[in-house]
């Protein structure tokens, strides 16, 4: 039995001094593969906090941590890591403040979503985004067509920007409302203006099959031209 307030074992725990060293080394290693590994999640994974923020929020709540409730982590280590990640921090803001490749490497870079009322189907492949989620999105901002969105954007927060057709430029476009969408099917009921489920892509068909003009895929659903509801 130990007392509690052996100062040596609180401080340090009976390691040597040269163990900071290791100590440094591991909170630099740890710090790039959190970074890296958030990175990989894509940017909704970390919605409304960068990449790199919350990269410091586990960084640091983990050094903190350990040292409140395990008697075998010293303060002195976890200081340490404290002063590493500190300092990575202000390393990486410094590189990102200079190099603007850097900081799309970093924190990725914004992303065009949809472009006059049509998906970018590349910026969706790449960040991994559910369309689903996506309508979800959408329907919050009470949009119930693509027809209605003349561009909308990936932040690098994760958080997604909407910017509207004036009421008079409003165009037919894919509904996103569910009793709207899961009426897409390959056979088209009638002649008129049908969306691309696909890519959103709007054109005058006939009934029967046809493909899109675009991304040659077969799926339809009616498309309509509502404005939006203040």
């Amino acid at each position: 039995m130990h007392d509690i307030f052996e100062w040596e074992r609180v401080l340090i725990n009976n390691h040597p001094l040269e163990f900071l060293f290791e100590v440094v080394f591991r909170s630099i290693v740890m710090f790039i593969v959190l970074l890296i590994t958030l990175r990989f999640t894509g940017k909704r994974g970390v919605k409304q906090l960068s990449i790199f923020e919350t990269v410091i929020i586990i960084a640091l709540g983990s050094a903190a941590g350990d040292p409140m409730f395990y008697e075998d982590v010293g303060l002195i280590p976890a200081i340490t890591v404290f002063i590493v990640i500190i300092s990575m921090y202000r390393f990486v803001t410094m590189l990102i403040g200079k190099f603007q490749w850097f900081e799309n490497l970093v924190e990725g870079k914004t992303e065009c979503l949809i472009e006059e009322g049509k998906f970018s189907i590349s910026s969706f492949e790449r960040e991994g985004l559910a369309q689903d989620e996506f309508f979800s999105e959408l329907r919050l901002r009470s949009i119930e067509h693509l027809g209605q969105v003349k561009n909308a954007y990936l932040e690098t927060s994760g958080e997604v920007s909407v910017f509207f057709y004036d009421d008079k430029d409003v165009k037919y476009g894919l509904p996103i409302l569910p009793q709207l969408f899961n009426q897409k099917n390959v056979a088209i009921p009638k002649d008129g203006l049908f969306s691309c489920t696909f890519c959103a892509h709007t054109q005058k068909v006939k009934a029967g099959k046809a493909s899109c003009q675009i991304c040659q895929k077969t799926e339809w659903v009616e498309a309509i031209n509502t404005l939006r509801k203040a």
